[in-house]
């Protein structure tokens, strides 16, 4: 299965040169005419992007032709922000930068005759490399195809939320009541176990949430605990997921035999009900040690397991398992017009339901192809979209190799160019992970997915929209509101696909990772801590690398150890990473932030918060003139914020916790984009 974001990136590309900021900033500089023909040749290459991704697949050397075009297409990216940041730079200068700043600025790189040259000469690199790739493409025959036509992207239905909301399960009342039976028998002396198994999509997490929540297993059971098991079976991350279910308390900072004497404690004789869910590892070790310390509760106490591995099952089990089957075709049917065909309508298209009867054959009983197909569907009204769908070559691989990604990857492939990006970044956290709709959008707007849209409504606000987007299409569930806030978690099987698209842009690593490809742009770290790592000297081996040079975001999705992001980490990232958008060093260690902090120009996010022992930020931190997201919340140690934070005209979001009496002096009150201003244990502040 061969992925590309290329349509993503081109369309980035094009749709910053289109803004209205970056008009200003070509204009400044004198580059009209570069930016002119650098857009006339990307947008005759994209439009043939879409039959190029397809065909791929069957050709190598087309496969290549892909790959060098996304590397400029990057570089592009790279230089047309560096020529926004030293317009918002300009408008800095003009009215703050005194004479000494001037005279300085004379004899720097930042000259504007110096930067004018050297912005001109990379634009003209990539215009004329890009060139080369334009002609090269007439080699493959590729057909012009328009994102607006054809079945790649016809004109959608609304979708109501009502909708989504009110779907029901079909099909799973027999296998909820066995279930319920066995969880329902007399009180046992040992720790029952009940594994749920059977393939991916089938959904065995949800008969399991269809259980747990049943109103006469809450009466049987007063204490009931859910876990999503590392892939890995890691002791102390499970032993961690259970304690923090029970207690709401996390517990990252003890060690391993800490944590087992508080799980004893937390379930001792206490009659309990615990889903482990997605068990993937058959390490009988370590889920012995794990049964031995939950043998701790009272009698009667349960455990279901879910895992698509039927040897799992058969190790965990003390009951035989229950092997989940698919839906029958009428159940299927039932499912998929509930998620292709508008409720309100009083009987659905008959040539669309023909179609969609061969469609859910195809699907094989698997709930969550039909589901998300449906989905798929539902924004369409035109038969050659259903029959494309039907007849698409990738049923093929479900038949031959019940490869069920192939099928769900037919949703990535009709999303939007702007959401193919957004939907790679989930690869980039945990299966379990639980995403806040604010935090998802800060990452897409750093790495410059969310564009200006002409209307009065903050970028936060369209991230969000994005995310609904995608809830709409089924890749992701699971969405609650809190408020304003929306979190929401992503399947395992569309985790696996994000993993597959996002493979030569996103990377999971460690704290001992060696290298990276140099095509990746984005790392987040799977480890938070350093058991288990040697000779760890406060920077992760890669980051030293050259590969690492044109890195775009750096993310900690967990609560880290102490001692994990050092000052030596932070400088190493400043000095060999100079593209981030992305910067997360919260929980760091380090007392002071290193004044070359500045050389990160096109930073646009940067998490300092629950540093315990930050007392000091540079003067240097307010030249990030791109800069739109600032937490230092809980950092109790922090004394002054820098007099000049005036001249962070970008920032658009600032949480502070400080020891400073008075925010007015660091000019705060001038923030003229600023929209939100969180102060968090500011005790010394004064009215």
């Amino acid at each position: 299965m061969a992925e590309s974001l290329l349509s993503g990136i081109a369309q980035g590309v094009l749709g910053k040169i289109a803004s209205l900021a970056f008009q200003e900033a070509v204009a400044i500089y004198g580059v009209e005419d570069q930016i002119h023909e650098l857009r006339n040749t990307l947008a005759a290459i994209r439009a043939v992007l879409l039959d190029a991704e397809e065909r791929q697949v069957k050709n190598h050397r087309l496969e290549l032709w892909l790959r060098r075009l996304q590397d400029v297409l990057y570089d592009a990216e790279d230089v047309l922000d560096e020529l926004e940041c030293e317009a918002l730079r300009k408008r800095v200068i003009r009215p703050y930068g005194g004479i000494k700043e001037k005279v300085h600025r004379f004899f720097s790189p930042s000259n504007p005759l110096v930067l004018r040259a050297s912005i001109n000469h990379k634009i003209k690199e990539i215009r004329e490399t890009l060139s080369k790739i334009s002609v090269e493409k007439n080699q493959f025959d590729l057909t012009v195809r328009s994102v607006d036509n054809g079945v790649v992207n016809t004109q959608s239905r609304e979708m109501t939320y009502d909708f989504i909301n009110n779907l029901d399960v079909v099909g799973r009342h027999v296998d909820k009541q066995k279930l319920i039976e066995i969880l329902m028998r007399p009180n046992e002396k040992t720790l029952s176990v009940i594994p749920i198994y059977g393939i991916g999509g089938l959904g065995k997490t949800t008969l399991a949430k269809l259980v747990y929540n049943d109103e006469i297993v809450k009466e049987q059971f007063k204490s009931r605990l859910w876990v999503c098991v590392p892939e890995d079976f890691d002791l102390k991350k499970t032993i961690e997921g259970i304690i923090k279910d029970a207690t709401g308390q996390t517990l990252s900072n003890l060690d391993i035999q800490q944590l087992q004497t508080c799980l004893r404690d937390t379930v001792k004789e206490k009659k309990f009900l615990l889903v482990l869910d997605d068990v993937w590892s058959n390490d009988r070790c370590r889920w012995e040690e794990l049964k031995t310390l939950l043998a701790e509760g009272a009698s009667g106490s349960k455990i279901v397991v879910t895992t698509r591995s039927s040897g799992v099952a058969s190790m965990m089990g003390t009951h035989p398992g229950h092997n989940l089957k698919g839906l029958s075709d009428e159940d299927s049917m039932a499912l998929f017009k509930k998620w292709a065909f508008d409720q309100r309508e009083k009987q659905p298209r008959p040539d669309l339901l023909e179609i969609g009867n061969d469609i859910v054959k195809k699907c094989q009983g698997v709930p969550f192809l039909v589901k998300t197909l449906g989905s798929l569907l539902y924004t369409k009204h035109e038969v050659r979209y259903w029959a494309h769908i039907r007849d698409s070559e990738t049923w093929k691989l479900v038949e031959e190799k019940k490869d069920i990604l192939s099928v769900l990857k037919l949703s990535y492939d009709h999303l939007p160019s702007h959401l193919k990006r957004c939907f790679a970044t989930l690869s980039l956290f945990d299966k379990a992970f639980e995403f806040r709709g604010p935090v998802i959008a800060w990452l897409w707007i750093a790495l410059g997915f969310i564009s200006s849209t002409g209307e009065e409504l903050a970028y936060e606000d369209v991230g969000v929209d994005y995310v609904n987007e995608l809830w709409k299409r089924s890749l992701i569930q699971q969405v609650d509101e809190f408020g304003l806030v929306i979190s929401f978690k992503v399947h395992d099987l569309i985790h696996s696909l994000a993993t597959i698209v996002a493979q030569n842009d996103c990377s999971s690593v460690g704290l001992d990772t060696s290298e990276i490809s140099e095509r990746v742009r984005c790392v987040s770290f799977f480890s938070s801590g350093l058991e288990g790592i040697s000779n760890f000297d406060g920077v992760p081996p890669f980051v030293r690398k050259p590969t690492s040079k044109k890195l775009r975001a750096i993310i900690f999705p967990y609560d880290i150890d102490d001692g994990v992001i050092t000052g030596e980490f932070v400088r190493a990232c400043i000095s060999k990473c100079n593209y981030l958008r992305y910067l997360d060093l919260m929980s760091g260690s380090f007392e002071e932030l290193p004044s070359s902090i500045s050389n990160l120009k096109h930073l646009r996010t940067l998490f300092l918060n629950d540093n315990k022992r930050l007392k000091k930020l540079p003067n240097t931190i307010c030249e990030l003139q791109s800069l739109q997201h600032l937490r230092l919340d809980g950092c109790s140690e922090l004394n002054n914020l820098p007099k000049n934070m005036k001249r962070l005209i970008s920032l658009r979001f600032l949480s502070i916790t400080t020891k400073q009496k008075s925010l007015q002096e660091s000019g705060i009150q001038y923030l003229e984009n600023l929209q939100v201003l969180g102060l968090d244990e500011c005790q010394n502040l004064e009215p």
